[in-house]
């Protein structure tokens, strides 16, 4: 059954240019040091990596963000950064991929996210990061909340990605779902487990099925190759539904796809498009992205999931946190059609 056919994929693209989508959460800078190794350390068991060159590219929230202006719609990320060269180089790289970047509150003695991957030979050797560890203050939410407030207006939804990184609080999430529902606003979330929220009522969680898990509080035991005769997959499905109450709940399994749930409806198995996988970092940054994109240009949830599924599709073939073209998508869909 195609869902989406490629007239149908192009109509949402045209529209999608014409939607606003503010972005809220952790931002991040993510910075790639490539090299090559070719001896182990006289000092320690380790690989030496002689440099060769280095790259930066926006992560976290700001990833959602670079992944809706690729696909050609509006974006403006909310969030915080330190008053460092990471937030200088964040909003360089930000401005060259058309997001909006007003809403990125400065904060005094908070160090920007920056995680620093040394690859070699096309394989990580190491991450370091250097980062904050704590909530923001309530002062900072306040702040925040008062700007998001002022861009919804003219917004189309709403996506928040969480990395607990301290941004995403519990106040930032009960005044989003208050305000986006007394204006009829779209809001999805990217959940983290270990950080403990109520997010509850909300448009859309997207979770990775070890979220899901983790968030229904039940072990992962025994895999189904089809994710609908998954009995504990099922299980944790209609409780996440249950409990959270989400419009939608889209789980994202890897190879095996996605799986879109609403209440009192079978959930709807998307197999996955990708012809080949070589990094899935980022990958769920596309889902919840294009997902939510493709709701504001007037897709049905059916065509959102495949819609998002095939923009994964396109992103896990390309090393690090990548981002696919309308171009790249079309022609996605035009080899599975």
């Amino acid at each position: 059954m195609n869902l989406l056919s490629l007239k149908r994929v192009r109509e949402l693209l045209d529209r999608a240019s014409q939607t606003r989508v503010l972005v809220v959460g952790d931002v991040m800078l993510d910075q790639f040091i490539w090299g090559r190794v070719t001896r182990i350390s006289p000092e320690a068991p380790v690989p030496v990596v002689e440099f060769e060159r280095e790259s930066f590219m926006p992560g976290g929230a700001a990833n959602v963000a670079r992944n809706l202006t690729a696909l050609g719609g509006q974006s403006d990320l909310f969030g915080v950064v330190g008053r460092d060269a990471s937030a200088s180089q964040l909003r360089r790289l930000l401005g060259e991929q058309r997001v909006g970047c007003d809403g990125l509150l400065p904060v005094s003695g908070f160090h920007t996210a920056t995680k620093t991957r040394i690859v070699a030979q096309k394989q990580q050797v190491t991450r370091l990061d250097r980062e904050t560890r704590g909530d923001i203050s309530p002062a900072a939410t306040q702040k925040l909340v008062r700007q998001i407030e002022a861009a919804l207006d003219t917004a189309d939804a709403v996506s928040v990605g969480d990395y607990a990184k301290g941004v995403v609080t519990q106040p930032l999430v009960d005044a989003l779902r208050e305000r986006c529902r007394a204006r009829g606003r779209w809001l999805s979330l990217d959940p983290k487990p270990g950080h403990t929220l109520d997010i509850r009522g909300l448009s859309l969680l997207t979770p990775n099925r070890k979220e899901a898990f983790e968030l229904a509080g039940l072990a992962d035991t025994v895999r189904h190759a089809d994710p609908l005769q998954d009995e504990p997959l099922m299980q944790v499905v209609a409780k996440l539904l249950g409990d959270l109450r989400p419009a939608l709940l889209l789980v994202t399994l890897g190879e095996l796809g996605m799986l879109l749930c609403q209440q009192g409806q079978k959930p709807f198995h998307v197999p996955t498009v990708a012809q080949e996988v070589f990094d899935v970092s980022g990958a769920g940054d596309t889902v919840i992205a294009s997902f939510t994109l493709a709701i504001a240009a007037g897709a049905s949830p059916m065509e959102a999931a495949v819609f998002s599924n095939h923009a994964a599709g396109v992103v896990v073939g390309k090393i690090g946190t990548a981002t696919v073209t309308p171009e790249e998508l079309i022609a996605s869909f035009a080899q599975h059609s």
